[in-house]
C-alpha cells in the first residue's frame, strides 16, 4: 500500500505527512517532527510516558495510529508554553520538584493538563485517579500530587500561588 498524505495539527501548526497511517503517532512526533517531549516507554499504552493531548484529551501516542489523529489537534509537552512563559502545570512541576529521572514527567504533566481542563480544582483523590495509569519508578508521587494542586492554583490565579520567579505567598503579576 502506498502511503497517503495525513494532515494533522501539532502544537498549533498544520502538518502534512506522507507516512503509512498505521505508524504510531509517537514515532511520527519523535522521528519526523523532532518532538522529544513524549517518550517511548512500554510501547503498549500502559506506562503513560508517551502521553499527548488529542483535541484536549490525554492519549497514548505509542498506541495511537497516525491515521487516528488525521485532522485533529495534537499538543505535546513542547506545545504547552506560550513563548518564554511556561504553562502553569510546567511551573508547578518545577516549583514542587516533581521529577527525579524525568522519564514519566511528560505523561504526568500532560495528564495533569487534561485533568485541570476537566476539573479545575481536583481533590487529591481525583488527582490520584487521573494519574494512576502513569507509572513513576522514582517515587516522586507526593511531589507530583503537590504539583497538581499548585497547578490548579496557578491556573486559577489564586492569591498565594507560586508564580514563575516568585515565591509562596507572592501574588500573580
Amino acid at each position: 500500500m502506498v502511503p497517503q498524505p495525513v494532515t494533522l495539527h501539532v502544537n498549533g501548526r498544520r502538518q502534512v505527512l506522507v507516512v503509512d497511517g498505521a505508524v504510531p503517532l509517537l514515532t511520527v512526533l519523535r522521528n519526523d517532527l523532532g518532538l522529544n517531549g513524549p517518550k517511548y516507554g512500554c510501547g503498549l499504552g500502559e506506562c503513560g510516558a508517551c502521553t499527548v493531548l488529542v483535541d484536549g484529551v490525554a492519549a497514548r501516542a505509542c498506541a495511537l495510529p497516525l491515521a487516528g489523529v488525521a485532522g485533529r489537534q495534537v499538543t505535546t509537552l513542547e506545545g504547552l508554553a506560550q513563548g518564554a512563559a511556561l504553562h502553569p502545570v510546567q511551573q508547578a512541576f518545577i516549583r514542587c520538584q516533581a521529577a527525579q529521572c524525568g522519564y514519566c514527567l511528560n505523561g504526568m504533566v500532560m495528564t495533569t493538563v487534561a485533568l485541570l481542563r476537566q476539573q479545575p480544582r481536583p481533590s487529591d483523590a481525583q488527582a490520584r485517579t487521573a494519574l494512576s495509569h502513569n507509572l513513576c519508578r522514582c517515587g516522586t508521587h507526593l511531589e507530583i500530587l503537590a504539583a497538581v494542586q499548585l497547578a490548579a492554583e496557578l491556573s486559577a490565579g489564586l492569591p498565594g500561588a507560586v508564580v514563575e520567579g516568585g515565591s509562596p505567598g507572592a501574588s500573580s503579576p
